[in-house]
């Protein structure tokens, strides 16, 4: 009997009521007939992996975009059965579905229940309305309130919010005051990121101007606020099991978990990212080619060569080193065949002895000094050209 291995997908809808101006995401604003044909264009795609049915079980799905929560529940309840009939799904499967304020009625969350959907993600960003209107989104804090209260009455008991820091015009004050409002509801799981402005965006076009860069909170106020978020979340019962997430006792996202330890998942949908046998690969972000790739993905992948050894131990300790437990020295030897310390204990030694790494028995992970400035660390574990690069 072959035992399957675990596996997570993502389904990514592409579709919002109103495009943010900060978002760099493939998303965006469609009819109706265009997205009944997408969803018909994602069930083949889906259909293209039933091979995968017979070597792999799921553990978590995730609906992302874009805006999930503003399908017809009936368009996710034909996903859901397609993925049922060629996987099998656990029965503890970790199933998300990615909501905007706003957007939550009865039937959507009944429905939900009924596919087996037991885990909400909603996208709040800030507490403070004002913010909002800078984000451009278009949902207030009480249409939060009121579609999360709906959540928890319907039943939900796994709930995460999302949050964003580093505003226009935000300060620590009105920081404090999201996290004091968030935290009074108990949402299971928090998600503070702070905000990122991207290229072809309209922020861009905003603040990435000195007048712009002005209204945006200064380096050492971005950090006070990552500082306060962590020891006022601790307070309030929430481990920091990743840089940016926070979650209740047994909350963690088990999803979001596959991709920091490097386990299989599948992305279908525009622009969605897989990585699965070793291999990374990544759908179109453009429509007209997402259709012609839908129809031959598995094919596709099935050519890929896997990515080399060099690529995946450097990815094994950038992603690993996100978590707040760190990389297990153990677990690189079992997975390449090396030693840690052969490969990597020249750099990891010299992190430890500046204060930037802590070692524990098997394990290393980044001190707080360490987090503060992950991205240069992370730097000197890129591994020189053509050095371990067999596959």
């Amino acid at each position: 009997m072959i035992m399957k291995k675990d596996l997570g997908i993502y389904v990514h809808i592409p579709y919002c009521a109103k495009k943010c101006e900060y978002c760099d995401f493939v998303s965006g604003v469609a009819n109706r007939e265009e997205i009944a044909y997408y969803i018909r264009v994602l069930m083949k795609e889906i259909r293209g992996y039933e091979a995968l049915g017979n070597l792999y079980q799921v553990r978590t799905i995730f609906f992302g975009g874009g805006t999930p929560s503003l399908l017809d529940p009936m368009n996710l309840k034909r996903i859901m059965h397609q993925l049922r009939d060629q996987f099998v799904v656990l029965e503890d499967a970790e199933i998300t579905v990615e909501c905007n304020p706003g957007t939550l009625t009865e039937e959507k969350l009944a429905a939900y229940k009924e596919i087996g959907v037991n885990r909400l993600s909603i996208g709040l960003q800030s507490a403070q309305d004002e913010e909002l209107k800078l984000l451009g989104r278009i949902h207030s804090w009480q249409d939060f309130v009121d579609n999360y209260k709906l959540a928890r009455k319907m039943g939900f008991d796994n709930i995460n919010v999302d949050l964003m820091s580093a505003l226009p015009r935000q300060t620590l004050d009105t920081w404090k005051d999201t996290l004091e409002k968030v935290t009074e509801l108990e949402p299971d799981h928090i998600s503070a990121y702070s905000l990122i402005i991207e290229e072809g965006t309209p922020f861009y076009e905003k603040y990435n101007t000195q007048a712009g860069r002005a209204m945006l909170p200064g380096e050492n106020e971005e950090r006070e606020i990552y500082h306060y978020t962590g020891e006022f979340l601790a307070e309030k019962g929430y481990e920091r099991y990743e840089i940016s997430n926070y979650a209740k006792k047994g909350k963690e996202c088990r999803h979001n978990i596959t991709y920091w330890t490097g386990g299989d998942y599948v992305g279908v949908g525009l622009n969605a990212s897989s990585y699965l046998e070793g291999r990374r690969f990544t759908n179109p972000r453009k429509h007209s080619d997402y259709w012609d790739h839908a129809r031959q993905a598995y094919t596709k992948f099935r050519t890929m060569a896997p990515q080399s050894r060099k690529e995946t131990m450097e990815e094994f300790v950038f992603l690993g080193l996100r978590m707040m437990k760190g990389i297990s020295k153990r677990e690189f030897e079992k997975r390449f065949a090396l030693s840690f310390d052969e490969v990597y204990g020249e750099v990891a030694q010299k992190q430890v002895q500046q204060g930037f790494l802590v070692e524990d028995g098997e394990w290393l992970r980044f001190s707080e000094k360490g987090i503060d400035v992950s991205n240069r660390l992370l730097v000197d574990y890129l591994l020189d050209d053509g050095k371990y690069d067999g596959r």
